[in-house]
């Protein structure tokens, strides 16, 4: 199945896989550009963005791939497997989103950090109605689905 093939198959988990590529993108850019700040609020949210919560931890979750090839210790694969249901996925995107919402706080002032906030949010709203409409999880080949790893091993 091909890139174009599968947004055409209108299955809310191949859109959430794809929109959570971009949110990692977004937290591993956004927690950078906030670190440098002087709001000690802003800098604790941007270290969530990018190392504790989002960014690092979706690479895993949303590019099952990298799983087989980076060293991770069992403990850290076992809780990456725990995220393959689209309502443990919307529920950890919706949580994250809630944390990158808080960056709103008094105190941190408003940032970047509410685009972070934004794209968890979608991502999250894709896997809940994925859901919702019963659809099962379909991880894109692109992304290290079924079919890449297949053609490797």
């Amino acid at each position: 199945m091909t890139l174009a093939e599968e947004f055409r198959s209108r299955n809310f988990s191949i859109y959430g896989q794809w929109t959570g590529v971009l949110c990692i993108i977004l937290c591993i850019a956004l927690g950078i550009a906030n670190i440098f700040s002087f709001a000690v609020l802003r800098i604790i949210f941007s270290v969530l963005c990018l190392y504790a919560m989002s960014g690092l931890i979706l690479i895993f979750i949303e590019v099952p791939f990298l799983l087989r090839i980076c060293p991770t210790s069992s403990k850290f694969d076992a809780f990456i497997r725990r995220f393959t249901t689209n309502w443990m996925r919307a529920a950890m995107y919706a949580i994250m989103s809630v944390v990158q919402w808080l960056s709103l706080l008094p105190g941190s002032g408003a940032s970047s950090l509410i685009v972070a906030a934004v794209f968890l949010l979608i991502a999250s709203i894709f896997y809940a109605l994925a859901g919702l409409k019963s659809q099962e999880f379909v991880g894109s080949k692109t992304l290290g689905g079924q079919g890449l790893v297949q053609m490797i091993v």
